[in-house]
């Protein structure tokens, strides 16, 4: 086992709208990896849980049961990592029909945003590419752009250059297309009514779970005067180690959670396809994993030893 994979604490599954691999299949590849600890998060669902938790349990992988809820603050969308939550709650099952209704009806307008910026991309050709998942006749931005980069027609494409290889944003291009395109602000974005980040972390509280946000480096990347107020409204803990992070950026934020007395948590925020450069238990590390223990042990997310 090397120490630099020991951890792992942001995983998603086919139970998110953008992951790729069944609960199993993650353990599986945890255990190969040399994961001790690790959790799913799925995007605002719960369901890959119970079938981790067995899993884990069989090969000897420590597993925290896990939710990545997206919500708003002050105009801003947060993601907030649920650590230890009671996952049979039905808010859970209430949070995911929400977004996904939602996520139905946003695929639609994103559609005819793709295609006012010139391309020509269609229900069909999207549909196509949901290889069965549990996510069926939602678009995503990982899914526009597997699409569009598909297509013969736009091989030489201005748009779509730093996503092939040697481009810019080649690394992982599914996923920065996404960033570049569909996140906030940018033009292929739709907005979804995600719960405030207040209620967010209600629900995290109510399950018995401990609330960490998740990858604030992307998130709050225009905006890092917002971490003091979020830091004293209710969070227990700060994702430092990310993927999505500088060694810069982690090293603020692990100032920031200290000083705010938070628990610090890494992980890489692994999908499979959408981010081929991140493998499990690959992120930014300041912090050494005995340690990251430690503080789940405090927490009551893991037993001790």
């Amino acid at each position: 086992m090397t120490e630099e994979h020991y951890i792992d604490l942001h995983i998603h599954s086919l139970h998110s709208e953008d992951g790729e691999f069944a609960p199993v299949q993650l353990v599986e590849q945890g255990w190969q990896a040399g994961l001790g600890i690790m959790a799913i998060t799925d995007h605002n669902s719960v369901k890959a849980n119970a079938e981790a938790q067995r899993a884990a349990e069989r090969v000897g992988i420590k597993y925290i049961p896990g939710i990545e809820i997206d919500c708003i603050y002050q105009g801003v969308e947060l993601h907030v990592l649920g650590y230890g939550i009671d996952f049979h709650d039905p808010v859970f099952t209430e949070i995911e029909e929400n977004v996904i209704r939602q996520h139905q009806e946003v695929s639609q307008q994103r559609l005819l945003r793709f295609n006012q910026l010139g391309f020509n991309v269609t229900a069909a050709e999207l549909d196509a590419l949901d290889h069965g998942g549990v996510w069926g006749q939602i678009w995503t931005g990982e899914k526009f752009a597997e699409a569009l980069l598909n297509k013969a027609e736009y091989f030489e494409h201005e748009l779509l250059k730093p996503y092939r290889p040697g481009g810019a944003r080649s690394d992982n291009p599914l996923v920065n297309f996404y960033w570049d395109f569909c996140a906030q602000g940018k033009p292929g974005y739709v907005k979804i009514n995600y719960p405030e980040f207040s209620e967010a972390i209600k629900i995290i509280h109510r399950t018995g779970g401990r609330a960490v946000l998740a990858h604030p480096g992307a998130n709050l990347a225009k905006n890092h005067g917002l971490f003091a107020e979020l830091a004293q409204s209710g969070l227990d803990g700060v994702e430092v180690g990310s993927s999505y992070h500088s060694r810069e950026s982690a090293a603020y934020f692990y100032q920031q959670g200290l000083a705010y007395k938070l628990m610090l948590t890494g992980g890489s925020d692994y999908h499979g396809k959408t981010k081929p450069a991140i493998g499990l238990g690959q992120y930014e590390r300041l912090l050494p994993d005995q340690e990251v223990e430690a503080q789940l042990i405090k927490a009551g997310l893991i037993p001790t030893r």
